[in-house]
């Protein structure tokens, strides 16, 4: 009888150990599972900061861009208010000059 009292132990040993490396394959399992979903997790959040830090640069961008456009537009507007004044300073001149030349056209003819 103790042989069989020592094999009933044996296979219940056995058993338990079954039952041990069961679980911890199946804790492993969750583990992997788990890790997985944590790394999705995680590679989403990246390509969502990457996305969001992207937009902020765009938009960075298009107002520094748009900053220049601003000051190009205000030295053309410059350049054209000085062209104009210049021209308003001249244009006396220029009339002066045509009837300057016209009355010496005319008095050469009579």
């Amino acid at each position: 009888m103790p042989d069989q009292k020592v094999l009933r132990q044996i296979k219940e040993s056995e058993a338990e150990a079954d039952e041990i490396i069961e679980e911890a394959r199946e804790e492993a399992n969750e583990i992997r599972t788990e890790a997985r979903e944590e790394a999705e997790q995680i590679r989403t959040e990246a390509r969502e900061e990457a996305q969001s830090e992207a937009e902020t640069r765009i938009e960075e961008a298009r107002e520094e861009i748009e900053d220049q456009r601003a000051e190009i537009i205000e030295e053309g507007e410059q350049t054209r208010e000085n062209f104009e004044a210049q021209v308003d300073e001249n244009i006396d001149d220029v009339i002066d000059f045509v009837l300057d030349e016209f009355r010496e056209a005319i008095h050469a003819q009579t």
